[in-house]
């Protein structure tokens, strides 16, 4: 629903209260729907939009309070304002204590009914702006990080949800492009429409093109029928294009002029299809660079690039590995009906020191594969494959170990971040075990000589 729309629906089996209620609304910039009777009103509302709707108290078949009811039920925190006879106002004061926003006697004052549908309409953009904040909210929360970097992408999806822009969106391969279109969509306006994701990379030219704008019956061999394209899908919510560095040229001109005319041309047809999306688009390429090779449009990436959200990668933000791998330890375990408690610190240590080139989604291989073939509740380094232990200069130890304790080199530092969240980690468990080392060392699934020499570590000898 859009901020500046002011739809409302009037309830009442009187057609000259309703012709004269349309008349003075209509004056005042509303778009008025109809309905004689509750029964009538409750076979609209799947298809309208509304700010708010006045309903009479009383009306043959379902009364007025029957109704606000039935509408409360459908469409929660609705401003619903009650019509009543001026000697029946006690039953709109009752009204009231069950939900109704406001009431108003018949014949209402123009005046009157102008203020109480003014007031009525600020209440309803506020509940779909308080609506619109949840959501973006809970989209983000997907998110997982609470690094700087991180917060700065959540603060900008919520800034820039609620807009019509176009927004680009880079990112390596499996920073998470798609949850970020995700929480862009749920944080707009178009958050009750759809939202289409199509990979610009998974199809040739010819196949994404009619995926895209669709085709008519006969447009070429095996089009027996039409078919709409993701535009139209689409409509009224976004379509997000992913991977659009991919994209052939000719079809760059196209999307080009579907964006800025608002048209499609399905194949096969000359009859342009009006579009109402918005789009998002995602990249792992410097398209600026594409740009200057050739190899992309530059009028389509001023277009797409309105605003630019870049997603840091994994090695930018080490602070959020222990949250992700919580999270992804809960996840994954319940896929592969694994019980897995935590990883050893020196699993983490590890963890922390590699330059996830694939991202968070090489994060989530490596554990999926360390919980496949854990025989514990905690993982050891054991469990990790080559490439990660071959980027520190430990071998693998024994879940529990740290190299300090095997090789008696020293421990090797990893970053303040994590070191803080380890030692927020030990003195956590402490605590919930009454400062008791085996207990404490079981909890953490790690042996007490490894509780002793992190203890030491982060001068937590003495409690």
């Amino acid at each position: 629903m859009s901020m500046t729309d002011k739809n409302v629906l009037i309830v009442d089996d009187e057609p000259s209260l309703r012709l004269l209620i349309r008349a003075v609304l209509e004056d005042d910039g509303w778009t008025v729907h109809e309905a004689i009777s509750g029964e009538e009103a409750l076979t609209m509302l799947p298809n309208l939009t509304l700010n708010t709707a006045l309903i009479d108290m009383r009306m043959g078949g379902m009364d007025g309070m029957t109704l606000l009811k039935e509408i409360h039920a459908k469409i929660p925190g609705l401003p619903v304002i009650m019509l009543t006879a001026y000697g029946n106002v006690s039953a709109a004061v009752v009204a009231m204590k069950h939900g109704a926003f406001d009431y108003l006697t018949k014949p209402a004052d123009n005046e009157e009914l102008k203020a109480v549908m003014a007031k009525a309409l600020d209440y309803s953009r506020l509940v779909d702006e308080n609506e619109r904040l949840k959501s973006a909210v809970e989209a983000t929360e997907k998110m997982i990080g609470n690094s700087q970097p991180m917060r700065d992408v959540k603060e900008l999806i919520e800034q820039a949800g609620p807009s019509e822009a176009t927004i680009l969106v880079l990112g390596e391969s499996g920073t998470g492009k798609e949850l970020v279109a995700e929480g862009l969509h749920r944080a707009s306006h178009r958050a009750d429409k759809p939202l289409i994701k199509v990979n610009c990379a998974a199809l040739p030219g010819d196949l994404l093109e009619s995926e895209l704008f669709g085709y008519v019956k006969g447009a070429f061999t095996g089009a027996a029928t039409n078919k709409p394209g993701r535009f139209q899908l689409a409509s009224g919510g976004t379509l997000f294009l992913d991977e659009i560095g991919e994209m052939e040229q000719v079809l760059q001109a196209k999307i080009l002029r579907a964006i800025q005319e608002k048209v499609v041309e399905p194949l096969g047809s000359v009859a342009p299809v009006e579009t109402d999306v918005r789009i998002i688009a995602a990249t792992n390429r410097d398209l600026k660079v594409e740009v200057e090779k050739g190899n992309f449009r530059e009028d389509l990436y001023y277009r797409l690039g309105v605003l630019e959200i870049r997603i840091p990668p994994l090695r930018e933000r080490p602070s959020d590995i222990p949250a992700l791998v919580a999270h992804l330890l809960e996840k994954l375990g319940r896929k592969n009906n694994k019980k897995v408690r935590s990883v050893s610190p020196s699993f983490l240590d590890e963890l922390s020191r590699y330059g996830w080139p694939g991202n968070v989604r090489e994060l989530e291989n490596v554990l999926e594969r360390a919980i496949i073939l854990s025989r514990s509740e905690v993982l050891g380094t054991e469990l990790l494959p080559p490439q990660i232990l071959s980027s520190g200069t430990s071998t693998a130890t024994p879940a529990g170990e740290t190299q300090a304790e095997t090789s008696g080199l020293p421990p090797k530092t990893s970053s303040a971040p994590l070191d803080d969240a380890e030692r927020q980690a030990l003195i956590t468990a402490l605590e919930a075990n009454q400062d008791h080392r085996e207990r404490t060392a079981d909890a953490l699934g790690i042996s007490r000589r490894t509780l002793q020499y992190k203890l030491k570590k982060y001068g937590l000898t003495r409690r």
